[in-house]
């Protein structure tokens, strides 16, 4: 693995299908840039220490439902994206609504695994933005 720098065009294309079907909420979409076996290692959940691990497509689609029940207007800017070899870093800004009309505003980054054209892995992490202290 060399030193981390531009992604490659194939992977360039593939996050650039992947982050544009994630803003549309085009599931079909967004599954069809994973792998069979795919993993998303969400940022919170009960699995000590990953949060919480999904698996395959199928998982996939089940937590993006979730995700939309809890959170509307998702939105992700300001990205950029580092490769080394088969590892990407992917960061972003977050912004959405939570149900109870809260917003979200947050950095995060994406640590992905790329295999054969499609994401194998993708391990998420976000800042955690809490209310100043009184």
């Amino acid at each position: 693995m060399g030193a981390p720098g531009a992604p490659d065009a194939a992977t360039l294309e593939l996050l650039r299908r992947f982050g544009k079907a994630f803003n549309r909420g085009d599931v079909d979409a967004i599954v069809a840039c994973v792998t069979d076996d795919f993993e998303w290692v969400m940022a919170a959940g009960p699995e000590a220490p990953h949060g919480r691990i999904v698996r395959g497509p199928d998982g996939m689609r089940a937590a993006l439902a979730e995700r939309d029940r809890a959170l509307a207007n998702v939105r992700f800017s300001e990205t950029d994206v580092f490769q080394a070899g088969e590892r990407v870093v992917g960061t972003f800004r977050m912004t959405a609504t939570r149900a109870d009309g809260t917003p979200v505003d947050l950095r995060g980054c994406d640590l992905y695994t790329i295999r054969d054209g499609r994401i194998a892995r993708k391990d998420t992490y976000w800042k955690q933005v809490v209310p100043p202290a009184p």
